[in-house]
């Protein structure tokens, strides 16, 4: 906490939970503690990297006043994680009921004899809050029931329900062994009978071919045959006709 005689300011450092590419933002708390009206101005030496709402204000009498301080997005971290900025707050008393729209420059100039109090501020930068580790559960000897013995060596009827669920859980993959049997079975049974369809759909094509090539077989001549034969004959008529001799007529005697 940094104190003077018109205002007090908690905290002393501007705190940023640095985080690349994300706009982080802490605030502070300013108190007058005077009977006075106090105008208040926040500077820093980097304006473009920071937003301060409000950077200008008055405070009446004993009254309190938030100022948020908004650190832009940030592409590359800084060496070691150090910041050289700073931030000045100057206080100065105000006529009463003035208003922020009675703040110049000229109140807070020492050399025109104003009483001015400044207070400097520094940046830290600080790791992010980590997200809370998941709680581990219990291990199975500690989750797990136990039986208790009662003094006359017998057990309750719950604590030997719980006895004998094992027993119980045993029995499953027995069942399950029993149900896989069954589907094994039931898929040879279905393998075999797809067999045995095959072959009688082989024994049927075969049968199919041995009829085909018996109707070829008693179909007579083909009728290729016929076309070739009559296409040699009408060759042959052609060649005869050109070699048989030519009969030239008898010349008239004069």
């Amino acid at each position: 906490m940094s104190t003077g005689d018109l205002l007090t300011i908690e905290p002393q450092e501007l705190k940023f939970p640095f985080e690349l590419r994300k706009q982080i933002s802490c605030s502070l708390v300013l108190l007058n503690k005077s009977d006075n009206y106090v105008a208040f101005k926040v500077k820093t030496t980097n304006p473009k990297k920071y937003c301060v709402r409000p950077n200008t204000g008055v405070m009446s009498p004993r009254s309190t006043c938030d100022v948020i301080v908004t650190m832009q997005a940030q592409k590359e971290a800084p060496p070691d994680m150090q910041c050289k900025d700073k931030f000045l707050l100057q206080g100065v008393v105000a006529s009463p009921g003035a208003t922020a729209k009675d703040i110049n420059a000229e109140m807070f100039n020492k050399e025109a004899g104003h009483h001015v109090e400044e207070w400097k501020l520094r940046v830290v930068y600080v790791a992010p809050p980590r997200a809370p580790s998941p709680v581990r559960e219990g291990s199975e000897e500690d989750s797990s029931p136990r039986a208790s013995v009662s003094d006359n060596g017998s057990l309750s009827a719950s604590e030997r329900t719980v006895i004998s669920t094992p027993y119980v859980e045993r029995n499953e993959p027995q069942d399950n062994s029993f149900e896989a049997r069954a589907l094994i079975s039931k898929l040879t049974e279905e393998k075999n009978s797809a067999i045995q369809q095959n072959k009688k759909l082989q024994q049927e094509l075969e049968l199919l071919r041995h009829q085909s090539s018996r109707s070829r077989r008693s179909g007579g001549i083909p009728f290729i045959y016929v076309v070739l034969v009559g296409l040699i004959g009408i060759i042959l008529g052609y060649l005869m006709k050109r070699t048989s001799p030519v009969t030239l007529p008898a010349n008239d005697s004069v």
